[in-house]
C-alpha cells in the first residue's frame, strides 16, 4: 500500500492530506522506498549536479522576538553585529574567486538595511560579477521594498512561512507577528517575478504529523522555487530552549516527499541538518536535495549568527568548507558544480 502511495506521488506529483499522513505516519515502512524514487525525480530534472549558494549572514539584530530563534529581539546574550556594504562586497569578491555564482543575502530583520543600502550592494555585485545570482533572505518587507530590490537585481527571495497552520503560528510568534503578513508577502514575492522560496521547522514545538501532512499541500498550491526545511533545533536562550528537538530522520522523509511532490524544486539539505546528524547534509542530497549553502560570512562573526545551539561550521575558512563538501558530496555520487543553479521550468 505504501509503495504505491509513493508511486501515485511520483507519477501525479501531489497526494491527498489523509494519503499524505498515511504515508507520515508509517515512515518507517516506506523510508527506504522514498529516498530512492526522490533521488531518481531529482536526477531527472538536475541529474548528479549539486548547487553551492554562498551564505553571507549580513547582521545579527533582529526586531522580531520568534521564540525559537537565538538572534530573537529579547535574547539579551547575543553578540550583536552588523556588516557594512563594503563588507559584503569583500565577501562576494572571495566567494567569487572560489566558485560561487549564488551569494545569499540573509539577515534578522534590521533596519539598518534599508532600500538604499541593499540596492546598491545588489547593483555592486550583478554589475562586477553578472553571471551571479542574488539571493535575499531578509524577512518581511514591503511590497515596495521587495519591488526596488528587484528592480535592482535581485533574482530570488527565500522567506520561511515556518508552518502554513495559523494557529500552530501563532505557538511560535509573538502577538505582534502576523500569519496573514508572512503569508501576503510570499504572494507579493511571487508576483513581483522573484525565484520564490518558502521553508518550515520540522519537529518545531506543537507542530504535529497532521501539520506536516498540511505543509505539502500548502507548497503543491504555493508552487515555491526552492524549498528550505531543516529540524527544529533548540537554542538555550529562547522560550523553547527545554523542547525536544526535531529529527534527521523525518527531516530526510521530508525532503523526500518534497521532491516528489514538487520535482523542479530547488531543495537544500541544511545546515541545520549537518547540525543534529554528522551525515546529515549527505543524507539530505540522498534523499532528494541537491542544494548547498556553505558560509562566506567573515570567520569572526560566523559565532555571533546563531540561531540555534551547536551551529556547525562557524570556524571554518569558507575554501576550507567547500573542499570539505565537495569530497563529502562525492560520497552521495553527486558533484558541486559552480554554476548559478537556476529554477528550471520544464515538466
Amino acid at each position: 500500500m505504501y509503495k504505491e502511495l509513493i508511486d501515485k506521488l511520483e507519477r501525479e506529483q501531489r497526494l491527498s492530506f489523509n494519503e499524505y499522513l498515511i504515508l507520515i505516519k508509517n515512515r518507517d515502512k516506506i523510508r527506504e522506498y522514498a529516498v530512492q524514487r526522490a533521488a531518481a525525480v531529482r536526477d531527472k530534472h538536475y541529474g548528479k549536479k549539486v548547487y553551492i549558494r554562498g551564505l553571507i549572514e549580513l547582521s545579527s539584530y533582529c526586531k522580531n522576538d520568534c521564540y525559537y530563534c537565538g538572534i530573537r529581539h529579547s535574547n539579551k546574550n547575543c553578540q550583536r553585529y552588523r556588516l557594512s556594504a563594503d563588507d559584503i562586497l569583500i565577501c562576494a569578491d572571495n566567494g567569487y574567486k572560489l566558485g560561487f555564482r549564488t551569494f545569499v543575502l540573509q539577515g534578522g530583520e534590521d533596519a539598518y538595511y534599508t532600500d538604499e543600502l541593499l540596492c546598491g550592494v545588489i547593483r555592486s555585485i550583478k554589475e562586477k560579477y553578472p553571471d551571479c545570482a542574488v539571493t535575499l533572505s531578509l524577512g518581511e518587507r514591503s511590497y515596495e521594498s521587495y519591488k526596488a530590490l528587484k528592480e535592482a537585481g535581485a533574482d530570488r527571495y527565500l522567506l520561511r512561512h515556518e508552518t502554513c497552520n495559523k494557529e500552530h503560528y501563532e505557538k511560535l510568534h509573538p502577538k505582534e507577528m502576523s500569519f496573514e503578513r508572512r503569508m501576503k508577502c510570499l504572494r507579493e514575492l511571487k508576483e513581483l517575478g522573484y525565484q520564490t522560496g518558502a521553508g518550515f521547522m520540522v519537529g518545531s514545538p506543537y507542530q504535529s504529523e497532521a501539520d506536516l501532512a498540511s505543509e505539502l499541500i500548502f507548497l503543491k498550491e504555493l508552487q515555491p522555487h526552492m524549498v528550505g526545511i531543516g529540524p527544529f533545533i533548540a537554542h538555550s536562550d529562547t522560550p523553547f530552549k527545554d523542547f525536544e528537538c526535531g529529527t534527521a530522520e523525518l527531516t530526510l522523509f521530508m525532503l523526500s516527499l518534497i521532491r516528489l511532490t514538487l520535482p523542479n524544486v530547488l531543495l537544500p539539505a541544511t545546515t541545520a541538518l549537518g547540525t543534529i546528524h554528522p551525515l546529515g547534509r549527505e543524507m539530505g542530497i540522498e534523499a532528494g536535495a541537491n542544494v548547498l549553502m556553505p558560509n562566506l560570512s567573515p570567520s569572526e562573526v560566523r559565532k555571533k549568527y546563531m540561531l540555534y545551539d551547536n551551529k556547525i561550521c562557524t570556524g571554518d575558512e569558507a575554501a576550507q568548507c567547500i573542499s570539505c563538501l565537495s569530497k563529502r558530496v562525492e560520497t552521495t555520487g553527486c558533484e558541486i558544480v559552480n554554476d548559478r543553479g537556476d529554477y528550471k521550468n520544464e515538466v
